[in-house]
Formats: structure tokens, C-alpha cells, sequence
């Protein structure tokens, strides 16, 4: 009997460290989380920045033919 009571309490014991750990990892995750919410992703970049790109007016069939060549 001893030996089903030892297991047990030995079970018992991972299950509570599993439950403390995953609630940490949970909570870290929102640490994570509301901090990387602040972050303003679309603000307007500084300095000498360039516009890298101009959106133009193309053929929808070579637009799909470079589509299917490039395979992007």
C-alpha cells in the first residue's frame, strides 16, 4: 500500500509543477504580448527614406503569365 501512495504523491507532484509552469508560460505570454501591442507597426518611417516601389497599371494576363513563371 505504501508503494500505490508513494506513486501517487509522485504524480501528484509532476501534475502541480506542470500546472505552475504552464501557467508562468501563460503569463509571459501576455507580458509579451502587451508589450509588443504598443508597438505603432505602421508608423511613418524617418530619416531619408525612399518609397522603394510605385504601383503601376499592368495587363492582368502578364501579371498571371510572371505569376505562374516565377511561381510567387
Amino acid at each position: 500500500m505504501n508503494a500505490v501512495v508513494k506513486i501517487g504523491l509522485d504524480l501528484l507532484k509532476i501534475f502541480v509543477v506542470f500546472v505552475v509552469c504552464t501557467i508562468l508560460f501563460y503569463y509571459v505570454l501576455r507580458a509579451f504580448h502587451s508589450e509588443y501591442e504598443k508597438l505603432d507597426r505602421y508608423e511613418s518611417p524617418q530619416g531619408n527614406a525612399v518609397k522603394v516601389m510605385s504601383q503601376e497599371e499592368t495587363d492582368m494576363w502578364k501579371r498571371l503569365s510572371i505569376f505562374f513563371r516565377l511561381g510567387e
